[in-house]
């Protein structure tokens, strides 16, 4: 019988525990090894091809070399295991293996041992050898010509191409600010040579492709989309749907746009049966709401129920059903993360152009929007900027918008130098006709509802323009003048108890639904304003619903100058009035505008408004008799100073409005084209500078012109009298209506309208 004493049995079992799981560990390490193999070299000649993408090269090749680092370190890390083995056996022999040694017991099976110490080092050997060859089948895919490599990567030069003169500048900024912003990164950047010119010229435009790259074939041009045509569309609650909900503002367009459904479908009928059939391009439009994302502040949802400001909420809801209705597609976003998603912003600080081509024909947006969207788009906004569409309350002038010459002579604010063209931004009213008159819809009555509201107006019935308290505060002079002739009413938020600034002789109703503060006009006589809002849409709903609007003259002119609220605005536009397109397009008897600092004037203005009845206005045609000039395209007008254009005239440059609409008058000293066409009658068109921009304008008109320069000023074309010194526009972008000097009198196209319709000239339609 064998006898094995207590040290030589706790031997035998620690050699087990310790033998087991090490046998385990190396079969492990075989089985990894053999599946990094397969899936780093697998993966390396199995890809379909290199040139997959700008960046499947450097992917590619940042495998490659961690493949081959990999096996690098896995040998290192087996030839250590191997010397701690050896160095452990050592120690065992001289002390424990010695007694077991004395035992008789056969331990045979244990001499395995000495083969996995072999095995151990056969591993490392095989696993350098994989490594070494690995590194020789990368080399030669470099003699081949395979663009797998990351040598090259670290041997591109700066290319010296005069077609791209701001390559190397651009390379030394990557190379001191490539980590600034981790889109860099994003899109393949890791600080070496090669990827700053790899970024350079295929994500950005500012160096030329790299030759080796070209060698890869480059992704297939992406074939533009079918063309398909709009149609009507007039499932109004999928519109709804598509603005969402969540914020006050935007159930409240929802509300406007549901109660006037009925008024928009049959619009659309109209519209359809005037088009005939003719095709229309259905188009990709993202309508980015910027004042209302919280990135902005959104100072408006939550005075929606308040009282607050509701004049640009009613023109967002008009264009969202006008072009829903006109059989576009449409994004709405009223978020920064939004806007990010559907422009493809990369992630990172904005610096980098977007991930994708825009996929948006047209995005309509506001000042906040736009200023989101330069800040995320990097290069991008650049590149698509001629796609926006700008809704501007109170418009922006050429010569703020143009950067340089905003900066060089004083123009510059907060809200300007966008340099895009005057026309991008779009008004609520005709502001200046730099600028295009995008408006909102005021409702039509129909002939049942006109004699409705005639055979129930109150005669003696008035209600303020204002919901919210503030505006009250010192009027109590004009509520008690008005007081003696009307009842006066009131639409004031309040919570809990009335406003002190209400009189007591006031009723007032609190805040009103919009369908509820209809009726109440349809009721009342006159509509009354005390100078605050600006510019809003209600007057013209007012005087829509046989209201009277009378409001406050402002002497002097409220301008960026002189008042608080237009400072800092893109205009140097002088608001004589509350409603300045009420008072100039509108006027007696709809609209009365007298200066509440004369009580006199004020309550003369009363007394005739409640003796008003008849609002018949009946419109005088032009003259339309003239004097031919065989010189040019215009025609001088008999016993006049102005020009027009010959009606068997061509132009050559296709234009909108039509040009045999077009007016040339000269202003007076100091005044702008906006007021020199409104004294005429017409209204100033910026589309037609370019055809007066020229010296035989001015000899037609009789002025004398010693010399003629051509410079950049937003008041050209222009001369100066006193010196006989005519001046052409030099920059296109600075063509403008507004602006004024005493220096000098202006050319100033001008044209006729449509009553009731300014955007639209008598003839265009």
């Amino acid at each position: 019988m064998i006898t094995v004493n207590s040290d030589g049995k706790i031997m035998v079992r620690r050699c087990l525990i310790t033998l087991r799981p090490f046998r385990l560990f190396v079969v492990g390490i075989g089985f990894f090894t053999l599946c990094f193999l397969m899936t780093s070299l697998g993966g390396q000649f199995s890809a379909k091809r290199l040139g997959d993408s700008p960046f499947t090269i450097r992917t590619e090749v940042m495998g490659a070399l961690e493949s081959r680092g990999v096996l690098r370190k896995m040998s290192d890390m087996l030839e250590m295991m191997v010397k701690r083995m050896d160095v452990l056996a050592r120690l065992e022999n001289s002390t424990d293996f010695r007694r077991v040694e004395e035992i008789h017991f056969p331990i045979d099976r244990f001499h395995p041992a000495v083969g996995l110490m072999e095995k151990i080092q056969a591993i490392a050997q095989n696993v350098s050898d994989i490594a070494m060859k690995v590194d020789q089948i990368l080399r030669n895919s470099l003699v081949n010509g395979k663009p797998a490599v990351e040598g090259r990567r670290d041997q591109c030069e700066v290319p010296r191409d005069p077609n791209y003169p701001d390559c190397s500048g651009k390379v030394e900024w990557m190379r001191a600010r490539w980590t600034s912003d981790p889109c860099y990164a994003f899109f393949g950047v890791d600080g070496t040579e090669c990827s700053f010119l790899i970024y350079l010229s295929e994500v950005e435009w500012f160096c030329p492709v790299l030759p080796w790259r070209n060698q890869t074939g480059a992704a297939p041009a992406t074939k533009p989309p079918p063309r398909v045509l709009a149609a009507f569309q007039r499932e109004i609650s999928y519109l709804l749907e598509l603005i969402g909900s969540g914020k006050e503002s935007l159930i409240f367009m929802k509300k406007r746009i549901r109660r006037l459904a009925t008024q928009w479908l049959q619009a659309s009928y109209k519209l359809e049966e005037k088009l005939e059939g003719k095709q229309r391009d259905k188009k990709q439009i993202l309508i980015h709401i910027g004042f209302l994302t919280e990135e902005s502040g959104d100072v408006f949802s939550p005075r929606v129920l308040k009282g607050g400001p509701l004049g640009e909420m009613v023109q967002w809801a008009d264009i969202l059903a006008v072009l829903f209705i006109l059989g576009h597609n449409l994004k709405i976003t009223v978020s920064l993360k939004e806007l990010q998603s559907n422009l493809g912003v990369p992630p990172g600080r904005g610096n980098c152009p977007l991930t994708i081509l825009l996929p948006f024909d047209l995005i309509y947006t506001d000042y906040h929007g736009l200023q989101q969207m330069k800040q995320h788009m990097g290069l991008s906004f650049k590149k698509y900027r001629c796609r926006v569409r700008v809704i501007d309350t109170f418009g922006t002038e050429p010569a703020y918008n143009h950067e340089a010459y905003a900066t060089l002579h004083g123009y510059r604010t907060n809200w300007g130098y966008w340099n895009l063209n005057a026309k991008q931004f779009m008004t609520m009213f005709p502001h200046t006709p730099d600028n295009s008159f995008m408006g909102f819809v005021s409702e039509e009555l129909n002939q049942t509802e006109k004699q409705f509201i005639k055979s129930n107006k109150a005669n003696n019935m008035a209600v303020v323009y204002g919901k919210e308290a503030s505006i009250w505060k010192g009027k109590e002079n004009f509520l008690a003048i008005l007081n003696k002739y009307v009842e006066i009413h009131g639409t004031v938020y309040y919570e809990t108890q009335r406003p002190p600034e209400v009189p007591a002789f006031v009723k007032n109703h609190g805040l009103l639904p919009q369908h509820e503060f209809q009726q109440l006009l349809r009721k009342a006589k006159l509509f009354i304003g005390f100078g605050f809002p600006y510019e809003g849409p209600a007057p013209l709903e007012a005087i829509a619903n046989g209201c009277i609007f009378l409001q406050s003259r402002f002497n002097p002119s409220h301008s960026s100058l002189n008042h608080e609220f237009f400072r800092g605005k893109p205009t140097s536009r002088e608001v004589s009035s509350q409603h300045p397109y009420a008072q100039d397009f509108i006027g007696k008897p709809h609209v009365w505008t007298v200066d509440y600092n004369n009580s006199e004037e004020f309550e003369a203005a009363i007394k005739a408004i409640m003796r008003t009845k008849d609002f018949c206005a009946v419109a005088v045609p032009p003259d339309t008799s003239a004097v031919k000039s065989s010189t040019s395209p215009f025609i001088l007008q008999p016993n006049s100073t102005h020009l027009v254009w010959a009606h068997n005239a061509s132009s050559s440059f296709p234009t909108w409005p039509p040009v045999n609409s077009m007016q040339v008058w000269l202003s007076e000293t100091g005044q702008s084209c906006t007021r020199t066409c409104q004294q005429h009658g017409l209204v100033c068109e910026p589309e037609f500078f370019k055809f007066i921009n020229q010296k035989k304008v001015f000899q037609q008109l009789n002025i004398v012109c010693d010399s003629t320069e051509s410079e950049m000023n937003h008041l050209y074309p222009a001369v100066a009298e006193n010196v006989r010194e005519c001046y052409l526009q030099k920059e296109l972008l600075l063509f403008s209506c507004a602006g004024c000097n005493s220096k000098y009198q202006r050319l100033c196209p001008c044209r006729e309208y449509q009553k009731g319709q300014v955007a639209l000239c008598r003839d265009c339609l």
